[in-house]
């Protein structure tokens, strides 16, 4: 009956502040949390009251005073990102009216990697530590963020064009050396100017369409270590290529990684025992309907249609505790693929994958005999982050066909879609690969 009462208070109340009447909201909204002990209600009247409140201590404390208790309230998350600067009212989108993608040509804003010395091309070394110049070996040493990579709030970013889009628009990029122009596809975030050579490295902090890598596992070790890890991978599996195989070539592809919160709701069955007459028990079957707590970290998504079933089977591989914050310098002259799945998109993946995997536990860990079913209506999304990952690749003529070879470039590890196993003497290859 209270809790009815307080819900008329609360409807009374968001009446009134749409209606410009803030006094008499004030008042509405007011009683609404003193006598509701629901917090849905107490929730939505303090959201409502941080909406015709002026003090920016006010409208933060009832922010605050929501996100108590509702954590995933949209609008209150929303709110207080403007509030402190991380979203700006002009950068929030209608999602059911999305502004159109980017036609034609885009001018993208690069960041060039020469030597202070010589002039010379900077590369990033796979030590995980520093650039070197190709030619005078200069070595300029990073510095490694120790607090790792951060992850963006997901509420505030589907509330912006970046959470929406991907790149759909080849970008021009203005050489620093040359002067030169030249494109760059639009699913690429490094290349090197092909009049002068210097390397680049595209600065999306600044766009407000697109997200910026958030963090980065760099490379771990040089193109030879690579070719003998890929020799050892041959010799273990009696692997014969049918034709000359090219050394692997380094890139960096792109990963979402997401944390996922809330509940699950679900209706089940299980087996209980109640005892009867003469100390004898007997078995029963009980319905029960409860809720399951979720609490999932970094449930990795690949963000390129491209992305082939090995580097599907590769993820596992990768130690993404390890991911370190991104900086372009560790681009210099390795090329890195852009995400052409946009986030929102990879985010209902990583729901559903999530979900499927959850209700496949569930039975086992909770002893029910039958799930009947469950709900994901509960589950939210709590933050993002874009990774790029190091891996090395090429290709083997194995029956008649090229495969995909992929090497992890962390730890070596290997995948293909190598699915028969050729044996024989290729001795000579292995030979010419680690010595090339």
């Amino acid at each position: 009956m209270i809790d009815d009462y307080s819900k008329e208070l609360l409807r009374s109340g968001i009446v009134e502040a749409k209606a410009g009447n803030k006094e008499a909201a004030r008042r509405y909204l007011d009683r609404a949390t003193y006598m509701s002990s629901d917090h849905d209600v107490m929730a939505e009247a303090w959201f409502w009251m941080s909406q015709i409140v002026d003090d920016p201590a006010e409208k933060r404390k009832a922010l605050e005073n929501c996100l108590s208790n509702d954590l995933q309230h949209a609008r209150a998350r929303r709110a207080l990102a403007i509030l402190d600067g991380k979203l700006k009212p002009d950068e929030i989108v209608d999602p059911d009216q999305l502004p159109p993608a980017p036609d034609g040509l885009r001018q993208a804003d690069a960041q060039r990697f020469m030597c202070p010395k010589c002039g010379g091309r900077m590369s990033f070394s796979p030590d995980g530590e520093s650039l070197v110049c190709d030619y005078c070996s200069r070595n300029q040493t990073l510095v490694v963020n120790p607090n790792g990579a951060n992850e963006k709030d997901f509420i505030v970013a589907m509330a912006t064009a970046r959470g929406h889009d991907k790149p759909l628009a080849e970008q021009v990029v203005h050489c620093q050396g040359c002067g030169a122009e030249f494109i760059l596809p639009p699913d690429q975030l490094s290349a090197t100017c092909v009049y002068c050579g210097s390397p680049h490295v595209v600065n999306l902090e600044k766009s407000k369409d697109l997200i910026a890598p958030d963090g980065i596992i760099p490379h771990a070790f040089d193109q030879k270590q690579a070719a003998q890890f890929l020799v050892s991978w041959v010799e273990q599996n009696k692997i014969k290529p049918e034709k000359k195989v090219d050394l692997p070539r380094g890139l960096y592809l792109p990963l979402w990684t997401f944390d996922l919160g809330g509940t699950i709701d679900y209706t089940g069955e299980m087996v209980a025992e109640d005892e009867i007459n003469f100390g004898r028990n007997q078995r029963k079957v009980i319905r029960v309907n409860d809720t399951y707590p979720l609490l999932v970290n970094d449930f990795p998504i690949p963000a390129s249609r491209k992305s082939s079933a090995p580097f599907v089977k590769l993820i596992p591989s990768f130690d993404l505790k390890t991911i370190t914050a991104y900086d372009p310098h560790y681009l210099s002259n390795w090329p890195a693929e852009l995400y052409d799945i946009a986030m929102a998109d990879a985010s209902l993946d990583a729901r559903s994958q999530t979900f499927d995997r959850i209700k496949r536990e569930m039975a086992g860990r909770l002893n029910l005999t039958n799930l009947i079913s469950a709900s994901s209506a509960k589950m939210t999304v709590d933050a993002f982050r874009l990774n790029l990952l190091p891996v090395w690749f090429t290709e083997i003529w194995v029956d008649g066909r090229s495969h995909l070879v992929l090497v992890n470039g962390q730890n070596g590890k290997i995948q293909s879609d190598i699915t028969s196993i050729s044996s024989g003497h290729f001795m000579d290859w292995l030979s010419d690969l680690v010595n090339d």
